[in-house]
């Protein structure tokens, strides 16, 4: 006993009718509404007209011709969507670019830093490691670091002093 092999394609398109003719079904019932507001409108417009072409008639067998026309029916406003509401961005906060330099760490094997070198200054540094390792009969190697560079914080330090020695107005 197989069971029945569906057809997607089929059912697919089917739906899609389905859903067309909803959508059609609700533009109409949409245009009914509008229509029979426009016909109770027009009934009392009508009503107005009649009592008008009365008054009319009478003005044109007294002599009086106006020559007026019914006044234009009245459509509804179509009021423009509301603006959204713009979103405020926020701030964020540029990163701080720090500058970083390299410097030659010697290192043991627990990976704690023993001394630091200059970049150039690799030969300095080899040489303690190869001390170092000789003397205390462990492992120690030399590796580049990133540390940045605090040029800012020496400057004010540089000022501080300068300004304080130089000043001849603080004696």
């Amino acid at each position: 006993m197989g069971r029945k092999i569906l057809n997607r394609k089929e059912m697919r398109a089917d739906f899609d009718a389905a859903e067309r003719k909803k959508k059609e079904d609700e533009v109409v019932d949409e245009t009914e509404e509008e229509d029979e507001d426009e016909d109770e409108d027009e009934d009392e417009k009508a009503d107005d007209e009649e009592s008008d072409v009365e008054v009319a008639d009478a003005d044109a067998e007294a002599g009086e011709d106006e020559g007026e026309e019914a006044p234009p029916k009245k459509r509804k406003a179509v009021k423009p969507p509301k603006p959204e509401k713009p979103v405020k961005k926020t701030r964020t906060r540029t990163p701080k670019i720090t500058r970083l330099k390299v410097v030659w760490g010697v290192f043991n094997n627990s990976n704690q830093r023993v001394a630091t070198f200059d970049y150039p200054k690799r030969k300095d540094a080899d040489d303690l490691a190869a001390k170092l390792s000789n003397d205390k009969k462990t492992t120690h190697f030399v590796q580049p670091v990133k540390e940045p560079i605090e040029e800012k914080e020496k400057e004010k330090e540089k000022e501080k002093k300068g300004s304080k020695e130089t000043n001849p107005d603080k004696k």
